[in-house]
């Protein structure tokens, strides 16, 4: 694919991304609302997924730093893995953020990322790609 094909796709995913996130914003988090362990109610589901207005190369970061760490596998977002397609750094990110975030004990700062990641109550599982809980 042609890198400005593959950026159109990229920028095209990010934009539905984001419609998503403002018509579905009760959905969403910001690190400073949640404080759902200490609040004395029951924990919602939440995950982590990359905020897809953020910078390509910031993503590959996120990417590289999330299944570097011990314990975490991110054979789903390489090619023939359950999660590789769609094949984009937002997509790619938001699996391996998640992977990281979930190893870590789910705390709102475990998704911070410098301000890159987002936690969502919505399970943003896409066809065969399941995203961890």
């Amino acid at each position: 694919m042609e890198p400005l094909a593959l950026l159109r796709v990229t920028m095209g995913l990010a934009l539905l991304l984001c419609f998503a996130a403002c018509t579905e914003s009760r959905n969403f988090a910001t690190q400073d609302d949640q404080d759902i362990g200490n609040s004395g109610t029951a924990a919602r589901a939440t995950w982590c997924i990359a905020k897809p207005s953020t910078d390509v190369e910031k993503l590959y970061h996120n990417i590289d730093y999330s299944c570097g760490q011990a314990g975490i596998d991110c054979r789903a977002i390489q090619p023939g893995g359950s999660c590789f397609r769609p094949d984009n750094a937002v997509s790619h990110a938001s699996v391996a953020m998640n992977l990281f975030y979930k190893a870590t004990g789910k705390h709102p700062w475990d998704c911070h990322f410098n301000g890159t990641g987002l936690v969502v109550f919505q399970n943003p599982s896409v066809g065969g790609c399941e995203y961890a809980v």
